[in-house]
């Protein structure tokens, strides 16, 4: 039988009594933990172990909490963050929400609310992960061998671009945004929609690499990258492609 993956938690502790008894308990419940104990090593640990859920104090060395929770942010918007603080007034409260932090429990506490609110958390992103990978299904992807707009053409069959640029040698990935951006024309599609399409959501990628491909898709085809016409931001929303 096939052994199952353990999800992996990060726990951002500087205070080490706190943090080797949060590691014990999760590690009974059955989770894969690293322990960091300060700012720069917690980022460190997060940007090369790829965790499920970061555990997150406020007060720490080197980079405190919030700065860590707005870096991450920045560049992962679902990964779960749970805030766990001595600090629990109101207005680090609000803060934290403020940046992005998906729960916040202040210190002391309970630990059976403590696992219970990390289990609902861990679930939580298997759920949207799960949502993310079918909604690719709801879209149709271009199948024809050649594709014309504006003074572009693409040439699918040798995975070339005649653009702006020159000649262009195009990547899987940007044959596959290519494709459904042209079979969805005039719709729009979010970050993480075409993150799951390009790359199956996987944990090395986040919505800021579809941000990347867009700077690059307009340097390709759009006579002027910075007022585009072709691939079109829409707040909250993502990206639409319109000619």
């Amino acid at each position: 039988m096939e052994a199952v993956e353990k999800k992996r938690i990060l726990v951002i502790e500087d205070e080490v009594h706190i943090a080797d008894g949060i590691r014990l308990n999760l590690s009974i419940q059955g989770y894969a933990v690293k322990l960091a104990t300060d700012g720069i090593e917690g980022l460190e640990k997060w940007r090369s172990w790829k965790p499920d859920l970061i555990i997150l104090d406020i007060m720490l060395p080197m980079i405190d909490g919030f700065s860590i929770l707005k870096t991450i942010r920045q560049d992962d918007e679902k990964i779960p963050i749970l805030i766990l603080s001595a600090r629990g007034d109101t207005k680090d409260k609000v803060k934290g929400l403020r940046y992005g932090v998906d729960d916040y429990l202040s210190k002391p506490f309970d630990l059976e609310e403590f696992l219970l609110r990390v289990d609902r958390l861990i679930k939580k992103k298997a759920w949207y992960g799960k949502e993310k990978k079918n909604q690719v299904l709801e879209y149709e992807m271009f199948e024809g061998n050649y594709y014309d707009f504006g003074d572009n053409h693409i040439d699918f069959i040798s995975s070339k671009a005649f653009c702006i640029p020159g000649e262009i040698i195009l990547t899987e990935q940007e044959i596959v945004l290519l494709k459904l951006f042209i079979s969805n024309k005039g719709k729009p599609l979010s970050r993480e929609m075409l993150l799951t399409a390009g790359w199956g959501y996987s944990k090395g990628t986040t919505t800021r690499t579809v941000d990347n491909f867009i700077v690059r898709f307009r340097k390709y085809f759009e006579k002027n990258p910075k007022n585009p016409i072709y691939f079109i931001s829409r707040r909250s929303v993502g990206y639409i492609f319109d000619h």
